[in-house]
């Protein structure tokens, strides 16, 4: 059947938090479907109207448009209890949860899978990943060791017993926070059957809307520089975080991809342990920390802070096939009188790519611009902006070779400054 929809796609670009899911919260407005197509509850996204902010694991961040169907495609893994407490939290606030559709494909995460995840990490010692914990990377190892569990499971209930038994025997005996058997089997029966009415064939479900013309918008997790074939590996995410992770993720072929939207922050940030080359460890940092707010959604972790890296956003630039970029939390740079922005990378001698982001001996090469002091928050247009944020944002969006279609200048959704280009 020939692809009639649009399916556009928005992608963080550098490792995660740079504002997506606001980015997503405001686009959804124009479109029929929202959709996730992979990770699991391991990042979140937060978004703010007015008095409200919402934080969202799992459900698309187009929650809060009443017109949009969201769905979580099958590349996500998905903790049965988490969804269902972020279901009841939209609920409360007056959002009408029976738009939530699961794909039957997608895997489900358990507590074991958690119980596994702590010790590995325990086991890595001084070479620990920085994972947050919540057994997202064991899920997938169970996918690809084809020993998962898929939302379609649940509704076989005695086969799904038998499987939760084989599994949490695997489980790391000595853990203190494993769930014990009986109270896994409990707790999985009692959010199955809350669950079910959820879940769909994923595939049936998207290929319905892009026959029937309707417009979707595709949501990824993380960021490109965490995906875990592309990223700094292994202090990676266990899923793929890139644009053609859409494909995979939700079941549908390139040709029903439009467009491409990267979300990049106005400087750097990353939750973990890895390759950070614009990190600044001084006051400098601590002050990006600050300003921004930047503590992790899910874990409350305070986030590494650095400078823009246009190194790595051309590289992501070239992962994705972006089209345009939104570019967040600039207003966070007010009162600093000098910026950095890393243009180039050398090691041993000789220009290098991002793929030596690890490399000992890497050198960075950075173009200082000065600052502003004038406050950003009410500017609507590029010409509202001081000369010195303008000349910041031309620079970016020259070193990255692709248009800017929004410049974000505060937390609300109407503090946004939206350029020439448009996804």
């Amino acid at each position: 059947m020939a692809v009639h929809g649009t399916a556009d796609v928005i992608v963080g670009i550098q490792w995660g938090d740079e504002g997506k899911g606001r980015v997503v919260d405001l686009w959804a407005a124009e479109y029929d479907v929202v959709a996730r197509f992979g990770g699991g509850d391991n990042a979140g996204h937060s978004i703010v109207v007015g008095d409200v902010e919402v934080a969202l694991r799992i459900v698309p961040s187009g929650a809060l448009n009443p017109h949009a169907e969201l769905f979580v495609g099958s590349g996500t893994v998905v903790n049965l209890e988490g969804l269902l407490g972020e279901l009841d939290r939209l609920s409360a606030i007056g959002v009408d949860v029976a738009r939530v559709r699961v794909a039957d494909r997608a895997h489900v995460v358990f507590a074991y899978h958690a119980s596994r995840d702590r010790a590995a990490e325990r086991a890595r010692g001084a070479g620990r990943l920085g994972t947050t914990g919540q057994g997202i990377g064991p899920a997938y190892v169970d996918k690809v060791a084809r020993a998962g569990i898929r939302m379609a499971d649940l509704a076989d209930e005695p086969a799904l017993v038998e499987k939760l038994r084989a599994q949490h025997a695997l489980a790391a005996p000595d853990d203190p926070e494993l769930l014990p058997l009986d109270a896994l089997i409990e707790r999985t029966l009692a959010a199955a059957r809350r669950l079910r009415p959820h879940v769909v064939d994923g595939v049936a479900f998207i290929h319905d809307r892009l026959a029937a013309g309707r417009r979707i918008l595709i949501e990824g997790a993380q960021g490109t520089l965490l995906d875990v074939g592309f990223g700094t590996y292994p202090y990676v995410t266990s899923s793929h975080t890139i644009a053609g992770g859409a494909c995979i993720g939700l079941g549908i072929g390139p040709g029903a991809i439009g467009q491409v939207l990267g979300v990049a922050k106005a400087y750097c940030t990353r939750v973990g342990d890895g390759p950070f080359p614009s990190e600044l460890h001084d006051a400098l940092g601590e002050r990006l920390r600050r300003q921004g707010g930047e503590f992790g959604t899910v874990t409350g972790r305070p986030r590494r802070c650095g400078w823009f890296d246009a190194v790595a956003g051309r590289y992501a630039v070239q992962l994705n096939g972006l089209t345009a970029i939104v570019l967040t939390k600039l207003d966070v740079l007010t009162g600093i009188p000098r910026l950095g922005i890393v243009t180039g990378y050398r090691a041993g001698g000789a220009a290098v790519g991002f793929g030596a982001a690890a490399r000992s001996d890497l050198a960075l090469e950075i173009e200082e611009l000065p600052g502003w002091d004038e406050p950003l928050g009410a500017a609507r247009t590029l010409d509202d902006l001081p000369a010195n944020a303008r000349r910041y944002v031309a620079r970016l969006q020259e070193l990255l070779g692709v248009p800017f279609a929004a410049i974000s200048v505060g937390r609300e959704r109407n503090q946004l400054i939206r350029a020439a280009a448009r996804a």
